[in-house]
């Protein structure tokens, strides 16, 4: 397995050098909104300390970042009054991973809806109002 490669894109936002759409954050873990939604809600949690992937995270990040995981896949399925809630994470690129910064993927889902094609850049308004809407359910 390669080397954490501290100049991948997670790596940038968490240092403030590229913008996101913040949703969660504390001292271990940050929750943003995904800019190429696969669905409506979709959005992304990542670790701050540097790891490629569950491969070689560290237990207690990972159980930082999957605490983080269930609580805005919760406030995403309610703020999107979805039907269920996908969970995804790709480790190495045989199983698709393409930022090599440990991610989790939230996908709320709808019944009868599929889920768009990747690496679709989306609409930036309505990702902002969708992360508004899991912003409000994650305060409460």
């Amino acid at each position: 397995m390669a080397a954490y490669d501290d100049q991948n894109v997670f790596a940038k936002i968490l240092r403030g050098e590229i913008p996101c759409s913040r949703i969660y954050e504390d001292d271990q873990t940050l929750a943003f909104m995904d800019i190429m939604p696969r669905g409506d809600g979709h959005c992304l949690v990542i670790p701050k300390a540097p790891s490629r992937n569950l491969l070689d995270i560290d237990p207690q990040d990972l159980a930082a970042v999957i605490g983080t995981v269930q609580k805005v896949a919760r406030a995403a399925m309610e703020a999107m009054r979805a039907d269920g809630v996908m969970i995804q994470q790709f480790s190495e690129p045989a199983s698709g991973q393409v930022v090599y910064h440990t991610h989790f993927h939230i996908l709320p889902r709808f019944e009868g809806v599929e889920l768009k094609p990747p690496g679709q850049m989306g609409d930036m308004d309505e990702i902002a109002r969708h992360g508004d809407r899991i912003r409000a359910a994650l305060e409460g």
